[in-house]
């Protein structure tokens, strides 16, 4: 891989408090001109394997890839964005159900559903209905959990926000924007929605080296409960995008609409991650700049409710992990499921409809 060429790694959707939260509007802007490809398939029927065909054969030689994983199961893909070859592809099934809204003009449907038996599938109906079913109630499980872990570090949230000291972090940031943020761009100032953490199979995943190709200058902003964070976060992303530089927003999957963690802004080469107990950047980033945001914190307040935060990072990470328990569990069940499909595809036709799609691809670029 050449030094300019980026593999990016992003998740478009996480299980979250809220349930399962999809970002999958924003894989492709329909008015940029790319084309989208939804791929329709049960599991285990080779959605995943085709999109890393359609890497190996068309990523080399591309400015910048982004590989979108799943978070029921980092190992496989489930979408990939080539900006330079003008095409997004991604799986459509649910959780993540993608249906065209602009059918031939910008989406195309790729059926893997012609591949497999039907009678065969037919045969089992009792199995897969009862394993579909168990997974989806480990899911549900899971995001209860995560709801009760969310809960708790909301109120520990809430609780740092009271004791920040709002004129000496207002100040800070005024005189970081200047720095960073002081000249005006020629752009309209853009925003990407991105998951770079997740709470996974495989536990709480984050994507490090995502990161790094993003930005050279990283500000790694160590903030445990994150009231300081998310509010220096917030700050810097209007001010961004105000000034006209697009920017990536990396959202919490504990707070996927509010809880805005990691920035990043690609013309300016910087980056800014939250770092914590629940995806701690600090021993895999050599930052540019460190913050502490104990010194916007008045220390003697907070430690009024010592007790208290005490108990919620405890009892939240307990929480956690009982939601990871789950979704290993959510796996195996899947693992499961996928074998009825997999005995039941025409692999021979799936390579054949994936190779017809790569020469599609191909002719892209």
């Amino acid at each position: 891989m050449k030094p300019e060429e980026k593999r990016l790694r992003f998740l478009l959707g996480a299980n979250t408090p809220q349930g399962f939260v999809s970002r999958y509007d924003q894989l492709t802007d329909p008015q940029s001109g790319m084309r989208t490809y939804i791929i329709k398939g049960g599991p285990g029927s080779g959605k995943s394997t085709l999109m890393k065909a359609v890497a190996q054969e068309l990523d080399d030689g591309c400015a910048e890839v982004e590989y979108i994983h799943c978070s029921s199961s980092v190992d496989s893909l489930d979408g990939l964005i080539i900006p330079s070859r003008g095409f997004a592809i991604a799986d459509g099934t649910p959780p993540h159900a993608l249906e065209p809204k602009y059918p031939g003009a910008v989406e195309s449907l790729v059926d893997l559903t012609s591949c497999w038996d039907d009678d065969a599938l037919y045969e089992n109906r009792e199995e897969i209905v009862l394993l579909s079913n168990r997974t989806t109630k480990c899911h549900e499980y899971c995001c209860r959990f995560l709801s009760a872990a969310g809960s708790l570090m909301g109120d520990s949230y809430r609780i740092a926000l009271s004791c920040v000291d709002t004129p000496k972090l207002n100040g800070y940031l005024s005189r970081l924007s200047e720095r960073e943020l002081g000249r005006k761009c020629s752009g309209t100032g853009k925003e990407k929605v991105r998951f770079l953490t997740a709470v996974t199979d495989q536990g709480v995943v984050q994507y490090t080296d995502t990161a790094k190709l993003l930005a050279k200058r990283l500000f790694l902003i160590n903030d445990e409960y994150g009231a300081v964070s998310r509010l220096m976060l917030c700050y810097l992303r209007s001010k961004a995008l105000a000034a006209g530089f697009d920017v990536i927003s990396c959202y919490c999957p504990l707070g996927p609409f509010d809880k805005l963690e990691q920035l990043f802004i690609p013309a300016l080469d910087i980056g800014f991650l939250t770092s914590n107990r629940f995806h701690d950047f600090s021993m895999v980033v050599n930052p540019y700049r460190i913050v502490n945001c104990q010194r916007f914190t008045e220390a003697d307040k907070l430690k009024e409710h010592k007790k208290r935060l005490t108990f919620n990072r405890k009892a939240a990470a307990q929480m956690v992990a009982q939601a990871e328990t789950l979704l290993r569990e959510a796996k195996e069940l899947h693992d499961q499921l996928e074998e009825y499909y997999i005995a039941a595809t025409d692999f021979k036709k799936v390579d054949a409809l994936t190779q017809q799609l790569i020469a599609k691809l191909k002719k892209h670029g």
